[in-house]
């Protein structure tokens, strides 16, 4: 098989194994995969300096309004996130991670994070550049495989 071949097959048996992992990790705390995902966005945005709002988490996730809500309500219920008031505009409703939610996050990442530390720690700095920009390359195409396949059911 050749080189580019055994790269998409070992990229679809990461994306599932990933995929397991996640499943198995959240649900032995009871969390679903869209508060993980909402979570994650959470982190990011947190690590951006952006304020995250349900709207936010709904265009990310690709939501319903309903849908966002009953995230925020069931993240807000297990101790995940806190709202509190805009300062500057009463109507819009900030959402913040509580210290609970970071535990979690790092309780369940911690140990697939030193997995994978373990195997970065074989590669040379050199090598991991490379590899960072050839995943990004690559989550760059994901994202815009997505945008025309959201533009394909938009269509039809």
């Amino acid at each position: 098989m050749a080189a580019r071949e055994e790269l998409m097959a070992l990229l679809r048996q990461f994306t599932v194994e990933t995929d397991r992992y996640v499943d198995t990790v959240s649900e032995r705390d009871s969390l679903y995969r869209t508060d993980l995902h909402a979570l994650s966005i959470m982190m990011g945005a947190a690590r951006a300096g952006l304020t995250v709002t349900p709207g936010l988490l709904r265009e990310e996730l690709n939501l319903s309004s309903p849908a966002t809500t009953a995230l925020v309500d069931r993240l807000g219920s297990a101790g995940h996130v806190t709202r509190r008031r805009s300062d500057v505009d009463r109507r819009q409703v900030h959402l913040e991670m509580t210290e609970k939610a970071r535990s979690t996050g790092a309780m369940l990442f911690a140990p697939l994070a030193r997995h994978i530390d373990a195997v970065f720690d074989r590669y040379s700095e050199e090598q991991l550049a490379l590899l960072r920009d050839m995943l990004q390359d690559v989550t760059d195409a994901t994202v815009a495989a997505r945008d025309v396949a959201l533009d394909d059911v938009d269509a039809g």
